[in-house]
Order: structure tokens, then sequence, then C-alpha cells
């Protein structure tokens, strides 16, 4: 099967719940697919600088398609199958869950009237809108209603409200104003599992392979897609698939045996994953949620001997041990805003606060760490290569901790150092590291260009071959393509010096020299 086609067929799949569904009526849920073959470049030609503007947890993804899906199933008696079945899917490459799923609320119903010509009507309707720009409050106008939204930008101050950064305009129509393009209700999404965040959170943190089994694909996307956001702003680099089907193309490379789970979170509905996954190390069975009283039912650990093929109850199966203890304060809040009936965004607030807070302490001993392996910029000098980023060592960066480590920040108590230790061998940790090292070394080199800048090129001169002039203009050359290609952090004004440089240089050749130079 071509992979054009095989990427269609996975779609479709997805596009419907798994396991047989008696439920009547409109539902959403989401997934996300591996790009099949070929290359990954995308249409956009604005990837780069929005990426580069975007938090890390909402850029564009170069190999993963998200689907956004609204689904109908009512009763009808001239349909073969007594049911009237169909979904309407928005296939993107960026995360803005909140956003799309809004979206297919204002057209799914009006396309399921009126067919393909509203499609069309609302397809030309969305190629009208402005691509998103991080920062930035965009009005979109769909089917006589204008939908406004702030994109998030990577220099917001993690946690603030968007909503308290938009921009008043006197809309005419009063627009449809959302306030997030892709928070999820955190709160409602956690509700069975309350007493057990701080293990999921770790979970995540060390990339371990879980499977979310729920009864439905809104269910299990909704639960997927708020594990995934618990580590923000720490961006989760390990696969997540918020719905999955026995019909998936890589349906066997996820449930082989013949080698370890993969790191990847999956949501399921169909009961036939708990046989086919039973032998992965974490499974969370969650059901409709049920009340105790004023609280939500909570689901219980279980050791992983107690999953039955057949009729599992709810619970989380592992037999992880976690290494913080449990953030009783935490727990007791929101218990009590439940008792209070405290609004459910109110509540989300404060766990994503908690979340955000907890992901902080654990990352700024190591930002504060690496931030000391850059060389100090007097160490920089012009006529040289700029000097290496020291290497990561993790002892070194252990005995930090006494002094500097999460205690400083959080309350919590408990084996900090082995978390770390474990942390290390995650792809978390390898992508934090990648990415930290990546805008490290942009930096250096945007400081070499200064320095290069303030040098007095006239007096290095002097004393210089032809051959090491040439070989100047070549290499300022070079970085200067490189400046603009990677947009590393240099003003303007400093670019167009080093040009300048470069003419002077040449200037001072021979006449043979420059024209062999100007026509590189």
């Amino acid at each position: 099967m071509c992979s054009c086609l095989l990427q269609k067929t996975n779609i479709c799949y997805l596009s419907f719940p798994d396991s047989y569904s008696g439920g009547l009526g409109d539902t959403q849920f989401s997934f996300r697919l591996r790009q099949s073959g070929g290359q990954r470049n995308t249409h956009f030609g604005d990837d780069g600088e929005y990426n580069r503007e975007a938090p890390l947890t909402l850029q564009r993804e170069s190999a993963h398609y998200f689907g956004y899906v609204y689904f109908r199933q009512v009763k009808d008696s001239s349909m073969k199958r007594g049911y009237f079945q169909k979904s309407l899917v928005l296939v993107s490459r960026l995360p803005y869950v909140n956003l799309f799923q809004s979206l297919l609320q204002l057209i799914a119903p009006e396309y399921f009237d009126k067919l393909e010509p509203c499609l069309e009507a609302v397809c030309n309707e969305i190629d009208q809108w402005p691509p998103p720009v991080p920062g930035q409050t965009l009005n979109l106008p769909v089917m006589g209603i204008v939908i406004q939204v702030r994109i998030p930008s990577r220099v917001d101050k993690p946690g603030s409200s968007p909503l308290k950064q938009f921009n008043q305009e006197n809309l005419l129509p009063a627009p449809l104003v959302l306030p997030s393009v892709h928070e999820l209700d955190l709160f409602r999404c956690f509700q069975p599992v309350l007493i057990h965040i701080q293990m999921l959170w770790e979970l995540m943190l060390l990339g371990e392979p879980i499977v979310v089994m729920a009864p439905s694909p809104t269910i299990s996307s909704e639960m997927v897609l708020a594990l995934t956001s618990c580590l923000t702003p720490l961006k989760y680099c390990c696969d997540y698939r918020p719905y999955f089907t026995i019909h998936d193309s890589e349906f066997k490379e996820y449930t082989t045996r013949t080698q370890a789970p993969p790191n990847i979170v999956v949501g399921v509905t169909n009961p036939f994953f708990i046989k086919t996954l039973q032998h992965w190390p974490h499974l969370l069975r969650i059901g409709e949620l049920k009340m105790s009283g004023d609280l939500p039912k909570q689901v219980k650990v279980k050791k992983l001997t107690k999953l039955k093929t057949l009729d599992t109850k709810p619970g989380i199966y592992t037999s992880y041990k976690t290494f913080l203890h449990k953030d009783k304060t935490l727990i007791k809040r929101l218990l009590k805003g439940i008792q209070r009936k405290r609004p459910s965004e109110v509540q989300s607030a404060l766990l994503r606060r908690h979340l955000l807070e907890l992901t902080q302490s654990f990352i700024i001993p190591l930002e504060h760490y690496i931030a000391s392996l850059m060389p100090l910029q007097r160490a920089i000098t012009p006529w040289k290569n700029p000097p290496q980023i020291r290497p990561f060592r993790q002892e070194d960066f252990m005995k930090t901790l006494e002094h500097a480590g999460p205690q400083l920040t959080c309350v919590l108590r408990g084996d900090w150092l082995g978390l770390y230790r474990r942390f290390f061998k995650s792809p978390n940790f390898d992508g934090w590291y990648r990415q930290r090292h990546k805008e490290m070394t942009q930096k250096l080199e945007a400081l070499h260009l200064e320095a290069i800048c303030e040098a007095n090129i006239v007096a290095w001169m002097k004393d210089k071959s032809e051959v090491e002039i040439v070989d100047l203009v070549l290499k300022l050359r070079e970085k200067l393509i490189r400046a603009r290609c990677h947009h590393l952090p240099v003003k303007e004004e400093t670019l167009q010096r080093v040009g300048l440089y470069i003419e002077t240089i040449i200037g001072s050749l021979p006449e043979d020299l420059q024209t062999v130079l100007h026509h590189q």
C-alpha cells in the first residue's frame, strides 16, 4: 500500500469509535498520527518563524498530524445498519485542540444537514484566515461568527491567563472569545485520578510507556492530552497517541513482545488491548465518571497481576513506586473546591499552577547548571573560533543539588536525586538538553559576531598575508549566511556591520582577487 493511501486509511479508522458504542448523538475527540514516508516538508513557508516564537509545547510538528473529529450517530431506518454514522475531521500540524474542536462545533452540525456545499463555503473562509503569529490575537470569521483567540508566545509568563492579554476591539457581531487555543479543562479530565496526580506527573516526566484504557475516544483522547500537558513548560518529547485503534498501521509495532514497549502514551477503547498490551508496565483504566457522595470516585493503584483480559476494573495497574511524597495539601484544596461547588475552570487553574510549579522546581536546578557550562563572554575573541560549551556531567550536577536543589522552591519531600538519575535516561532529558545546547551554541555564535564588529579590522590586516585575508572573507561570509539562515539572536545592525567589514577587507586586496571574491 502506498504511503499516501495508508495515511488516508489510518485517518479513516481513527475517525470512528473502535469498539461498539451504543451512545447516540454527537461526540468529539482527537488523534495524532505519524506522517507516512516521503518528504516531511510542510506547505507553510513560515514554519521556522512560527516555531521560533511559539512555546515549545505548541510548535508545528513536521513528522505528525493532529486529527480533530466530530462524530454523529443517530437512528435512521433508511440506512442499511439502522444508524446514520458520519465524522467530520479537521487535520492539522498544530496542537490547537481547543480552537479546532470549537470550530468543528460550529461547522459539523451544518455540514451533516447541508453536506458538501456548506463545507466548500467554510473552506473558502478558512483559506482567508491569517497565519498564526505567536503573541497576536486573531479574529477568525466563519459562518457569520468571528472566533477570537490569542496565539501563545514563547515570551509569555508561564501560567499567565491569555484572556488578560487580549486586545479589546469593538467587533460586531460580538466575537466568540476562546480563553485558550489549546488548554483543556484539566480538572475535569483528571477527576478520577486526582489523588494520583503526583505519580502520573512522575511517569510522564520519565517518559514511561502508559496505556490509557477508556470507555470512549473522547475520554481517552482528553486524558492523554491532559497527561502530556502535565510537564509544561518542559516539552514532552516522547510519542503519544490520544486515540489508537487495532486497525492502525503501527499496531504490530506497539504490541510486539520481542522488544521493550516504546516510550509512548497510547489511548485506547477496545478491551482487546488489555490482552495485547498487558506486558506494558503501566495501564490506567478509567470508566465513566462515578460520584462517591459529593466527590468523584477515585481509582486505586493495583498490581499488574490483577489485570484481567475481560472486565478489568478501573485502576492504575503498575508496580511503580513514586520518588516523591504525595502533596496532600493540593488534594485537600481540590476536594474542598468540589464540596463548595467551585467552578471547574478555577479548579483547573489551581491544578495547572501546581503542576507548573512542580515542573519548574525540577527544571530550575538543571537550567542553572547548564547556564554555568557557557564560556565567559571575555573568553570570546574576534579572530579565534568561539570556545566550546563544557560537557554536561551528571555527577557534577548532582553535587549542586545540596545547595541549589528543588527543596528551595518546592515543599515536596522525597528522593529527588533518584528522580533526576532516572530522568537522565529518558527521552525528555535528551530533548531538553539538545534544545538548550542548540540555543547556547547559537548565542555563542551571536556573541562572536558582535566581538568581530567591535574589533579593529584595519589593524588586524596590517601584517596578514593575502591567503589569511581571503580566508577571513570566506569565514565571515559563511558566518553571515548562517546567522541569517538560522536566525541567530543578533541585531540587524550587527549583521550590516559585518557586511561592511567584508567589503572593506575585499577593497584592500588586489583587483584580480577582488573580482574573484565578488563573483563568488
